[in-house]
C-alpha cells in the first residue's frame, strides 16, 4: 500500500470514529418522556378536582408525588379562600384542632428552590406553589407542602414571574369556584373545614387527553 492510500485509509478511519461520537452525543442529549403521567385527584366535600404536574418543574412535581402518594394531604384543608382570586391548602398545621396556625407550615421546613418559568403564567386552574415574601425570601423559594389554584376567571397574572406555577386543573374546575364561594372568616378561613385526600393514578397521555381534553 502506497504512503496516498493509506492516507485515504487513515482519514476515513477518523471520520466513522467522529460520525459514531456525534451520534453518540445526539443520543445522549435526547431527552426520554414517558408516554404515561400521574393524573392527581383531590377530592373534597364539594367534589373531585384532577391535576397534572408539569415535567419541566421536576422538583416540584416529584416533591408533591412523594407527599400525595404518602398520604400526607389527606386530613389537611383549604385553609385559605378568596373569592376572584385563589383557594390554597396542603398545611399540615391544618390537621389538628388549632384554626390560627392554619398557614404557618411546620416550623423549620425544609423548602423547594424556585422553578419559576416564564411558558407556565397564572391561567384559571394553574397549581402554583405558596411561599413566604420576598423580605425573608428573596430567593422566592416554595413551601415544603402548601400550594394554590387560580379560581379567577380571567387568572391572576400579576403573579407571574413571582410564584412557582407547577401543574394545572385538567378537571373540576368549577369545583374549585364552589370551595372559593365558601363562608370564611376575616382571615379568608372557611367557617368549615375542607378537608381533602389526594391519590395518585398513572394514565398514559392519549387517554388523559382523550378523558380530559388536556394537550401535551
Amino acid at each position: 500500500m502506497n504512503i496516498l492510500s493509506r492516507l485515504v485509509t487513515l482519514l476515513m478511519a477518523v471520520l466513522l470514529v467522529a460520525s459514531a461520537a456525534q451520534a453518540q452525543t445526539k443520543t445522549a442529549k435526547r431527552p426520554r418522556t414517558s408516554k404515561k403521567d400521574e393524573v392527581i385527584t383531590i377530592s373534597t366535600p364539594q367534589g373531585d378536582i384532577r391535576l397534572v404536574l408539569f415535567e419541566q418543574t421536576p422538583l416540584h412535581k416529584a416533591n408533591f408525588l412523594k407527599l400525595a402518594e404518602s398520604g400526607f394531604y389527606n386530613g389537611t384543608t383549604f385553609h385559605r379562600v378568596i373569592p376572584g382570586f385563589m383557594i390554597q391548602g396542603g398545611d399540615p398545621n391544618s390537621k389538628d384542632t388549632d384554626p390560627d396556625n392554619d398557614g404557618e407550615g411546620a416550623p423549620n421546613e425544609k423548602m423547594i428552590p424556585a422553578e419559576i418559568r416564564p411558558e407556565f403564567r397564572h391561567n384559571p386552574g394553574a397549581v402554583a406553589a405558596a411561599r413566604t415574601a420576598d423580605f425573608v425570601n428573596p430567593q422566592r423559594a416554595s413551601s415544603a407542602s402548601q400550594f394554590y389554584i387560580v379560581q379567577n376567571p380571567q387568572g391572576t397574572p400579576h403573579l407571574d414571574g413571582q410564584y412557582t406555577v407547577f401543574g394545572q386543573v385538567i378537571s373540576g374546575q368549577e369545583v374549585v369556584d364552589k370551595i372559593a364561594q365558601q363562608p370564611a372568616n376575616e382571615r379568608n378561613r372557611p367557617l368549615t373545614d375542607l378537608k381533602m385526600t389526594v391519590k395518585v393514578e398513572k394514565l398514559k397521555k392519549k387517554k388523559i387527553t382523550e378523558l380530559y381534553g388536556y394537550q401535551y
